[in-house]
């Protein structure tokens, strides 16, 4: 199978520390889809062909309910190269260290921090620039109408996404 290449689109952006500088180009990542869980345990069975896709769906499953568990109890888990999930808190600022209590928490988070298999994506990628899900949605209604052209007065240089 070829390898498909990454569609972007390019907008324009204006910095929003300086906002009275001119805006410049940047590239957003116009995404392929999404993978489920039983898409992902299909595409795993049928890479190796050693375990039925159910099997390999039970161990994503008890290995994000096992992640989960021990995330609560505060640990990191380092996924061997695929990467390392670290428990994250956000809280609430407190008058003193004495009137902090665990009611400031509001939120707790896992971070990923991508191991060495994705190392050099960038270099192994390739890339294809495409229009704006905007400019995509205002050909698409046109072409519903019948039209030819589509009215572009409504698609913005931003993007909806942030770059």
């Amino acid at each position: 199978m070829a390898a498909k290449k990454i569609q972007y689109s390019v907008s324009m952006y204006s910095n929003p520390l300086h906002e009275d500088d001119p805006k410049k180009a940047y590239a957003s990542i116009q995404l392929t889809g999404r993978y489920s869980t039983k898409d992902l345990c299909k595409h795993i069975s049928d890479h190796n062909g050693l375990f039925p896709r159910s099997v390999v769906e039970g161990v994503l499953i008890q290995l994000g309910t096992c992640i989960r568990e021990l995330v609560l109890q505060g640990y990191s888990v380092v996924l061997g190269e695929v990467g390392t999930i670290t428990p994250t808190i956000r809280s609430k600022g407190a008058v003193s260290i004495e009137e902090f209590t665990g009611n400031n928490i509001t939120k707790m988070n896992v971070n990923f921090a991508p191991g060495e298999i994705f190392d050099n994506l960038r270099d192994e990628a390739q890339f294809e620039q495409t229009t704006t899900r905007r400019a995509q949605q205002a050909a698409l209604e046109a072409a519903k109408k019948g039209l030819t052209t589509a009215d572009w007065t409504d698609v913005s240089d931003d993007e909806d996404e942030e770059p």
